[in-house]
């Protein structure tokens, strides 16, 4: 990476024409508290963890929404909510580097795919609007509820009672505060995603704020059609090109969807660009 896009890429985090968009290796040197185990963050861990510290059949291991669809026809879909409730809500874990970084960079819109609570604790004093995925409800055509923090706490908020101004954090695949909610079978993202397409996912002041934005991938592989559909949805109507996306080692497919989509590769660790951004501090 040159200083010269270090440079850019910081400047933009921080006015919010670059927009981080996190994935589950954000999460990589976080272990829990007690016991120091790593938390289950990518599809192999978290299937692993959801099966009681066994692996499931490869049919099932290839990816968490199949997984999580198995459970949940055998033993309901609160299953698979309480796993992900115990995981990310009721268990204490250490802090990412990731986001004690975007804390100090505090940029106005934040894109985060996976389900535990950092970003929000790094936002926790900051007054925000929280975006968070549901799916399968009945009683509205949208898919997602919103929250304002206001004075230290999370308040629901209808479309027309949000503050666009203030900054946004999304969790599509959703979150357990201040309400659990989850992205996580086969049948959650197939509702979820027919309805980011459809435009219902995703706020109206969204929709404007995100005209001719750009992104910074990290922490995310782009091999899986799943979120690789979530991923090009959301960043609709970026700005070209549309960003970047943090990956050491890419192979074929993500190079071909990489240039499909306007994203340039950067061959290199998220890490290194924080530990660029320390050194130049």
């Amino acid at each position: 990476m040159t200083p010269e896009l270090r440079n850019k890429l910081l400047a933009g985090l921080k006015d919010g024409s670059i927009v981080p968009y996190i994935g589950c290796g954000a999460l990589k040197d976080v272990v829990a508290v007690e016991g120091g185990q790593p938390i289950p963050a990518d599809s192999d861990s978290l299937i692993i963890a959801m099966n009681g510290g066994k692996p499931m059949s490869p049919k099932l291991m290839y990816e968490f929404p199949r997984a999580a669809m198995n459970i949940e026809l055998k033993r309901g879909r609160s299953a698979v909510n309480n796993f992900l409730t115990r995981t990310y809500g009721q268990t204490a874990w250490t802090r990412a580097k990731m986001h004690d970084w975007l804390k100090d960079v505090q940029a106005p819109y934040v894109v985060d795919i996976n389900r535990d609570t950092q970003l929000q604790d790094s936002y926790a004093d900051i007054p925000h609007t929280l975006i968070v995925g549901i799916a399968r409800i009945g009683g509205t055509d949208y898919r997602f509820k919103l929250y304002e923090r206001k004075d230290g706490a999370y308040q629901e908020v209808t479309l027309e009672q949000a503050n666009p101004a203030l900054p946004i954090l999304f969790k599509p695949m959703g979150t357990p505060i201040p309400s659990p909610n989850y992205i996580a079978s086969d049948a959650d993202y197939v509702d979820y995603i027919t309805e980011l397409m459809g435009g219902f996912s995703i706020p109206s002041f969204l929709k404007e704020r995100r005209v001719g934005k750009q992104y910074l991938l990290m922490g995310l592989r782009l091999n899986r059609d799943t979120e690789r559909m979530v991923m090009a949805d959301i960043i609709y109507a970026a700005a070209s090109p549309a960003g970047w996306v943090m990956i050491a080692e890419p192979n074929d497919k993500e190079r071909r969807f990489c240039k499909k989509l306007g994203l340039e590769i950067i061959e290199a660790e998220w890490s290194e660009l924080l530990e660029e951004a320390a050194a130049t501090a």
